[in-house]
């Protein structure tokens, strides 16, 4: 019988073993994709002084994160709900004066106070990479890349992304494009929610192509080129063109400029991730800069409860059973072979019990009947 107190809270839930296995090894072959181009793994802590967190990176807010008092500072605490901006405190720090441009990876839990409409979970895996100390097409295009690389890694499919340029209203709005500094917030918003009707009340319709600039890559960007006012846009134009050249036919891409959502710190370029068969974005990158310091970094992050649907189902795995007084060498040849193996406990164990395939008599692994 299920207790009250045995439910778990709204947005929190237990990874059985099936689900605990694809996740371990998706995670597995992530990183190692990551460690394959040079990217060395960091292991930040789960809680840290809310003020670190939040000072990090523009747009991160604290009111999403559960906070409670250090006993034994007296400062308040916060339960990470981005990895990211630890990153950007290890480089601030431990790691300022290390050589430039410096290739992280990372992989942990994350926990937010509230969840969104799209993304119900409070508590989820998430595992990314960062370029930093490096602004340029050259660093977007490899954060792309290994994304991508990191993704197929894991065996999901059907990869798809979504660029995008989180600093296009500030640039236009400061010549071509003119608008007041208290109208900017406003266009943003009705440019993200595509808005034609909202973007005209605020002030916007300079900005009304802007929406339709939206679609396939190749259609989108031309779109987008043609709205060009005076080719402030061109050097954007040309860097979102070279990385698109940079993935090829590994990913299908298309153009949102305008998309806000998930890109609060991000700087000139965004991208959004999607495979086959997920039910949801995977994740996210682009660039951005270090709050306090001003480096420039380049990356992303996956969410590993979104991959999950996506990745072909896991084949099953063979469990030896381990009678009793069985030959220990044996049995561990068989776990150095990678078998996996259930020892015996008493006579009336047995091999259907324990869910076993197979049967280890004398040194041969047998099928069970």
């Amino acid at each position: 019988m299920t207790k009250t107190d045995d439910l778990l809270p709204i947005g929190l839930e237990d990874r059985l073993p099936a689900e605990a296995r694809a996740v371990t090894m998706a995670m597995r072959d992530a990183l190692g994709a990551m460690d394959s181009h040079g990217y060395d793994r960091v292991s930040p802590p789960l809680v840290e002084f809310e003020r670190s967190l939040a000072g990090r990176m523009d747009g991160v807010s604290t009111q999403k994160q559960f906070r409670f008092v250090d006993p034994a500072s007296l400062r308040t605490l916060a339960l990470r709900s981005d990895i990211t901006p630890q990153l950007g405190r290890i480089a601030s720090t431990n790691m300022a004066t290390a050589q430039r441009p410096l290739r992280l990876c990372y992989a942990g839990e994350v926990t937010t106070m509230v969840a969104d409409q799209l993304a119900p979970a409070r508590q989820r895996t998430q595992i990314g990479a960062e370029l930093i100390g490096a602004d340029t097409v050259a660093a977007a295009s490899e954060i792309v890349r290994l994304a991508l690389e990191a993704v197929e890694a894991t065996g999901a499919r059907g990869l798809s992304l979504d660029f995008t340029l989180p600093d296009l209203v500030d640039t236009l709005a400061t010549d071509a494009f003119p608008l007041e500094a208290d109208r900017i917030e406003a266009v943003r918003r009705e440019l993200d929610t595509k808005d034609a009707g909202g973007l005209v009340s605020v002030g916007g319709e300079a900005y009304l192509p802007l929406i339709h600039a939206a679609g396939p890559f190749p259609e989108a960007i031309e779109r987008l080129r043609a709205i060009d006012a005076g080719g402030v846009l061109a050097s954007r134009i040309e860097a979102l063109e070279a990385i698109a050249e940079a993935v090829g036919d590994r990913a299908r891409i298309t153009l949102d400029p305008t998309e806000r959502h998930g890109f609060e710190y991000q700087s000139w370029f965004g991208f959004t991730l999607y495979a086959e068969g997920a039910r949801r974005s995977l994740g996210r990158g682009g660039t951005y800069s270090i709050g306090g310091t001003g480096e420039a970094a380049t990356g992303f992050s996956l969410y590993l409860d979104a991959l999950l649907p996506a990745l072909p189902a896991m084949p099953g795995r063979d469990l030896v059973f381990l009678p009793l007084g069985h030959d220990s060498s044996n049995a561990a040849a068989l776990r150095s072979e990678g078998r996996r193996t259930a020892a015996a406990l008493s006579d009336s164990d047995t091999p259907a019990q324990l869910g076993c395939t197979h049967i280890l008599q004398g040194s041969d692994c047998v099928p069970c009947a």
